[in-house]
């Protein structure tokens, strides 16, 4: 079950950025947290994504805990997406959403920023959650995702590790472009096709690029 809810997800982000991957993301996953480094372990994380570089050669792996899997095993969030469920689906999105986008610059020959990888990863909570609930039920817009998702954020300054500010602007920014694009889904439909329009674009800015669209419309 949790294999296809991974996989699930995998298609559902590569069908809104039209970002198709020859790559399987079950292929890279990994649950046994002693296969990951020591200071990993230790923090005690349920979803971290290993990058591993030996020359122009990059292997990379997802760790997501196997009690997180189980959990969102019994409680499907593509089922019913929930107050219960939706801390551990947003974990696993996450997840897949770094893998997805690796992957996909990868076969671009592109290099990613860890500013980039978690700016996207936090649109991607917002707009994989609002497609699912849109989809559960169509006839309600779920307003409350924004500020469940970005104003009630806290950061965890252990598992950070040093790295709180780059948190920090990653979830400012993707704030201040999701609260754009809310506007835009709640519209109607040709505005909504304009929403899907500018999220492909923007998912193959730079760093530099993103910064600067998000800066410039706000």
């Amino acid at each position: 079950m949790a294999t296809a809810l991974l996989r699930q997800l995998q298609g559902l982000l590569s069908g809104i950025y039209d970002a198709p991957l020859r790559y399987d993301v079950h292929d890279f996953l990994f649950t046994d947290r002693a296969c990951l480094p020591a200071r990993m372990r230790a923090s005690g994380t349920d979803e971290q994504v290993l990058v591993v570089e030996e020359g122009e050669v990059a292997s990379i792996g997802l760790f997501l805990d196997a009690a997180l899997l189980e959990r969102l095993s019994v409680a499907d969030p593509l089922r019913t997406l929930n107050a219960a469920n939706i801390a551990d689906y947003w974990t696993a999105l996450e997840g897949v959403s770094h893998f997805v986008y690796l992957a996909w610059n990868a076969g671009h020959d592109r290099g990613v920023s860890l500013l980039e990888l978690e700016l996207q990863a936090e649109i991607d909570k917002y707009v994989a959650s609002w497609w699912l609930l849109r989809q559960q039920d169509p006839a309600r817009f779920p307003a409350e995702l924004h500020p469940l998702l970005f104003a009630r954020a806290r950061i965890d300054t252990a598992l950070a590790a040093g790295r709180v500010q780059l948190y920090r602007d990653a979830n400012d920014y993707a704030a201040r472009f999701c609260l754009r694009l809310s506007r835009q889904l709640a519209g109607a439909a040709s505005e909504r096709g304009e929403a899907l329009v500018e999220l492909r674009r923007f998912y193959r800015l730079s760093r530099e690029r993103k910064v600067r669209h998000i800066q410039r419309h706000d």
